[in-house]
């Protein structure tokens, strides 16, 4: 007789291996189909990961006990944190990776799960009987059972690759695409649309001439995205990137080609991403700059290949040349390939509950680009999140939906399955109205009891967590009860351009100041705090710091988050009939019935609903 698996997760990329390893860790019997397991965690397009609000996501993966920080960490070519000049609520770490030993560490990882299975072929079926899912068809005939099924298709789905006139299907360069599961898909009720991104040339980087570029260093020392340190050395050699531009002569030979660019001349039907339009794109939006900076980013220690980040390009290949070769610093530069646009199926997220499993069949759930998002974090956030509820859904208990105050995987989820998304979906720190309690440094203390409530994080992690929190609160005592005298502070405030004291006052209060932190805080009473501070860790010192720094902000912050908790507690009737209630917009009524939002709270942040259309909802269901 067969085996039936818990979970199936079909497709290996970022969502897939996020899904794949929550549910085994979960002790879940998992199976892993990919089409190509050489390319397990391909980074398809820059290698790189996190960067604004996507680094955010990392360390809430690695906090839930996700696997993308470390693999980002242990392959990590440089490491930088992003707008330091900024507020704590919008530091952002990224790291740029080695692209071959990021996905030869994910496998090592997922092959030393013990109850993951793998497959290599193609998926263009799933065996669905009575509206729930069943397991999976492959390819090759063969038919796979199981008590959940995980799609993470990425840019599979029907995929078409563009380079000017010319196009050939591919899920991505020297891939074949994914056929038949969005037809099977479409007959089963759902709704799916275009998407389109791209990818920029690569060039060979002993052909570059570095001196007429900009260096970009990495942080010293190097920090890490993952809160489990111990294996990582911080001193460890990085290497640098560079910063180059176009130009007017670059944009003139671009334009050249623009009667073959298939973005312009409608070929492509599919929407591209807002935020990382290609540079004909650019070049057309944005007419009055005469130069778009160009990101030169190395792809491994091992390798020449460079990734030129800003250049994304469908045009001819030999428009991608001529234009590049005017290029400060690739004068003489050789491509290894040119760019290209894909196109691929998705289906709007709004057929998805917040546990991302599909409203039309149960037991399926949908995690990655297939739901219309871009960029790897986003991916492995819906895939964690969607190898955690499948595991809860075959265990039999309550399935997790992070809150949009408890993280940004979960402004995540909620925007897609609430807002939809009629391009593709790029996570930034604006779409969070919670930031200051959503940092990168704290999501740890967000979301590590969570994960290990499920089975998911470790018990070492938890504990470290629990001592963590011991020496936050144990600081900010600390700091609350000594009294600074106006002698002792006075020459260091005034050094940093601050209003001396007329009486003692507290630390945590001198803190406040903005030219004031822990180190000057330090200065001014060695013994009754730089002294007790030498027991603590250096990570627990900085998040003391930050929560006493904006600690007003942040009461302010949990004081709103109360107020929407009373509109979330507030339950909608599963099969409410929006069209009686009379007090409703056309429109509202309309965008309710798609989405059918659980509460009152999701309910208020669909587009087009309005106070009224909330006030009058209130009335209809009594309350």
């Amino acid at each position: 007789m067969q085996e039936i698996y818990d979970v199936i997760v079909v497709g290996a990329g970022h969502a897939g291996c996020e899904a794949a390893a929550a549910a085994a860790n979960m002790d879940c019997k998992v199976l892993l189909i990919t089409m190509n397991m050489t390319t397990i965690a391909q980074m398809s397009c820059n290698p790189a990961m996190g960067g604004v609000g996507k680094g955010q996501i990392i360390r809430e993966i690695d906090a839930l006990g996700g696997y993308s920080g470390i693999v980002s960490d242990k392959t990590a070519l440089q490491f930088r944190m992003l707008n330091k000049s900024k507020g704590p609520a919008m530091w952002s770490p990224r790291t740029q990776n080695d692209r071959l030993k990021f996905s030869e560490e994910w496998r090592y990882i997922l092959e030393n799960i013990p109850n993951l299975d793998f497959w290599q072929d193609m998926v263009p079926k799933i065996i669905v009987k009575n509206k729930t899912a069943k397991g999976v068809v492959t390819a090759m005939g063969k038919e796979f059972y199981s008590k959940t099924v995980i799609l993470t298709n990425g840019t599979f789905l029907n995929g078409i690759i563009h380079i000017g006139d010319k196009q050939f299907s591919g899920g991505r360069s020297g891939e074949r695409a994914a056929k038949g599961l969005t037809e099977q898909l479409n007959e089963l009720g759902f709704e799916s649309g275009r998407m389109k991104t791209g990818t920029p040339p690569r060039i060979d980087g002993r052909t570059i001439n570095y001196s007429q570029t900009e260096i970009q260093e990495g942080d010293k020392p190097k920090k890490t995205f993952s809160f489990n340190i111990d294996y990582y050395d911080l001193e460890m050699k990085q290497l640098p990137c560079y910063i180059t531009y176009t130009n007017p002569k670059v944009h003139e030979i671009l334009k050249k080609g623009f009667n073959k660019s298939p973005l312009l001349t409608g070929k492509i039907k599919g929407v591209g991403p807002r935020y990382c339009p290609s540079i004909e794109d650019k070049i057309v939006r944005f007419e009055e700059r005469d130069r778009h900076q160009l990101f030169i980013e190395p792809e491994g220690w091992k390798t020449h290949e460079i990734y030129l980040n800003g250049f994304s390009s469908s045009l001819p290949e030999e428009i991608q040349y001529e234009a590049l070769r005017h290029i400060p610093g690739l004068e003489n530069a050789k491509m290894f390939r040119p760019g290209y646009a894909i196109e691929y199926d998705f289906f709007p997220p709004y057929q998805l509950e917040l546990t991302l499993e599909t409203k039309l069949i149960r037991n399926l759930f949908f995690a990655g680009q297939i739901n219309g998002t871009t960029g790897y974090e986003e991916a492995a956030a819906q895939g964690i999140m969607a190898g955690i509820n499948a595991a809860l859904r075959v265990k039999d208990s309550e399935p997790l939906i992070l809150r949009r105050d408890q993280a940004y995987i979960g402004v995540l989820i909620d925007d897609l399955v609430t807002k939809g998304t009629d391009e593709p979906y790029r996570m930034f720190t604006s779409r969070a109205e919670y930031r200051i309690l959503l940092r990168q440094d704290n999501a740890d203390r967000r979301l590590t009891e969570i994960g290990y409530k499920i089975g998911l994080a470790s018990e070492e992690r938890y504990q470290n967590l629990k001592k963590k929190e011991k020496e936050i609160n144990e600081i900010i005592q600390l700091l609350d009860s000594v009294m600074v005298e106006p002698e002792s502070a006075n020459e260091i405030l005034e050094f940093k351009g601050e209003q001396p004291i007329q009486t003692k006052q507290k630390a945590s209060h001198l803190l406040l100041r903005p030219n004031i932190n822990m180190e000057y805080l330090r200065f001014m009473d060695s013994k009754r705090i730089s002294y007790p501070l030498v027991y603590y860790s250096i990570e627990a010192i900085k998040a003391a710091e930050i929560e006493i720094k904006y600690r007003g902000y942040i009461e302010k912050e949990l004081q709103l988050v109360e107020k929407m908790k009373k509109l979330e507690n507030i339950t909608l009737p599963e099969n409410l009939k929006y069209e009686n209630c009379h007090g409703l917009s056309n429109e509202a009524k309309q965008k309710l019935s798609k989405v059918k939002p659980k509460t009152i709270g999701q309910a208020s942040r669909i587009s087009g609903v309005t106070p009224a259309d909330i006030s009058a909802l209130l009335i209809f269901i009594g309350r």
